[in-house]
């Protein structure tokens, strides 16, 4: 199959090879570009924990954060490794934000100390909020701004002439801006036909009802993959 990969230049290239190690070929079309904000200060507090919900969370930390010591949860193996590398003490768990959220209510103690939360500006599912209502201490840094992309870039051509076969999601805000990218571009109907493998539920939700939508078992790219491989054999 001929897949569209949506993610970040940062993210895009792993998972390009990843695909084309199971014989597909990929279209890189960053729908987000990762801006790290400058002089961003991290709380030097006694912090039970760090969470994390995206690698560029990580990626974006400034140098001197002085967070190694601490406990860092994050949600799937992408946040795991950037975390990993970066030198912290990282385990990986939930899959999602809801995911981390029911993990840390069910593991921490609210009166334990405070969470630190490494960000967007922008985020999906409110991880401070569900701490904060369980009664944690959540303190959310924004270290990062995702600029969407104001258009298709090669993928419009593609998509017009009918050579992209499936599109791969993993955020309900990737998915808003496929969505307005495509029906600007005038080409819903192109790209509701392609198969639209999206993380989550939540993720398929924001694309139109009649799109074709595959959504793995699990909210993580492992899933992601062996759904596309069943889907691949069927063709």
């Amino acid at each position: 199959m001929r897949i569209a990969v949506t993610r970040p230049e940062e993210d895009a290239g792993p998972l390009k090879a990843k695909l084309e190690a199971m014989g597909h070929e990929a279209v890189i079309v960053p729908l987000l570009a990762i801006r790290p904000r400058q002089a961003v200060e991290i709380p030097a507090l006694p912090w039970q924990a760090v969470a994390v919900t995206s690698a560029n969370g990580i990626r974006c930390l400034p140098a001197s954060h002085g967070l190694a010591k601490f406990r860092t949860l994050t949600v799937g193996p992408q946040s795991l490794k950037a975390a990993k590398q970066a030198g912290l003490a990282a385990e990986a768990h939930g899959g999602d934000v809801t995911g981390l959220a029911a993990f840390i209510r069910a593991n921490l103690d609210p009166g334990a100390g405070p969470v630190l939360y490494l960000s967007g500006a922008e985020t999906t599912g409110d991880l401070e909020g569900q701490l904060a209502a369980a009664g944690f201490s959540c303190h959310r840094a924004v270290l990062y701004d995702a600029v969407p992309a104001a258009g298709l870039g090669v993928a419009e051509n593609s998509l017009r002439a009918g050579e992209i076969d499936a599109v791969m999601l993993y955020s309900p805000r990737s998915a808003k801006i496929w969505r307005a990218l495509v029906e600007a571009a005038g080409l819903s109907r192109q790209a509701g036909s392609v198969r639209n493998f999206c993380l989550s539920g939540n993720v398929a939700s924001v694309l139109p009802e009649s799109w074709d939508k595959k959504v793995p078992e699990t909210p993580d790219e492992q899933a992601m993959l062996a759904l596309l491989a069943r889907e691949g054999r069927r063709d």
